[in-house]
Formats: structure tokens, C-alpha cells, sequence
């Protein structure tokens, strides 16, 4: 059986991914792996950035800031990941590269609260 954790990580995920492409995003992969890390989600921005974006699920603030969460060496390895994502998937005229997070709160109403912040690589 499933860890219910994952299937809500899962959902957040999607949700992140409707989200992103009813403001002109286009995803590209969901969850794509590769000897670096794993990449949560690889989207175009509207302008042609090539983003990653991590997906932290938050149901309280129990646990601390999610932005907290992504370390120095966590930014290597998705920073890898995406550099690799960009080599295998011809991806390398994209408008330039970047590591974004969202963080996803389920509402009790059924919904998600998402906050989005750009560019947490430049730190």
C-alpha cells in the first residue's frame, strides 16, 4: 500500500502543475530522475526560462520554513539535475535556468494554498 505522505506529495505536485499552466507555464516532466537528483517538476516560464521547481508540502508550520529546507547542497544537486535535464532534452536554447520553490498547504476546503518563489538558487 501507498505511503499516504507520497499519494499527498503527488497531489500537491499536480496541483502545483495546473497552477503553473494556467499562468502560461508549459511543464515539461513531472518527477524526472537521473544519477544528480530528481526534479519535482521542469517547466518553461513564460519568457523561456528553463525553471525546476521544487515542491515542498507543508500542512503546518510545525516543521519550520520550507525555505529553509533547501540547503546549499540540495541547490547542487538540483542545479545538476536541471543542467542535465537540459542536455538530454534539447532544452539548451532555453532563455537561461533557474531553481524555483512552491510550497503547498491543502485547505481544508479541498483546495491548495501555494506559495511561489523564484529564483532560490540566487541566494
Amino acid at each position: 500500500m501507498p505511503d499516504p505522505r507520497h499519494l499527498l506529495g503527488h497531489r500537491a505536485e499536480d496541483a502545483t502543475a495546473t497552477w503553473l499552466t494556467t499562468r502560461g507555464w508549459t511543464i515539461l516532466a513531472r518527477r524526472w530522475r537521473c544519477p544528480a537528483g530528481e526534479l519535482d517538476l521542469v517547466a518553461l516560464d513564460p519568457s523561456g526560462v528553463l525553471v525546476a521547481i521544487e515542491v515542498k508540502l507543508r500542512s503546518s508550520g510545525r516543521v519550520g520554513d520550507p525555505l529553509e529546507t533547501v540547503d546549499a547542497q540540495r541547490l547542487r544537486r538540483l542545479r545538476a539535475a536541471l543542467g542535465r535535464f537540459s542536455r538530454v532534452s534539447a532544452r539548451s536554447t532555453a532563455e537561461g535556468v533557474r531553481v524555483d520553490l512552491v510550497v503547498a498547504r491543502p485547505a481544508e476546503d479541498g483546495r491548495w494554498r501555494l506559495a511561489h518563489h523564484p529564483s532560490i538558487d540566487r541566494w
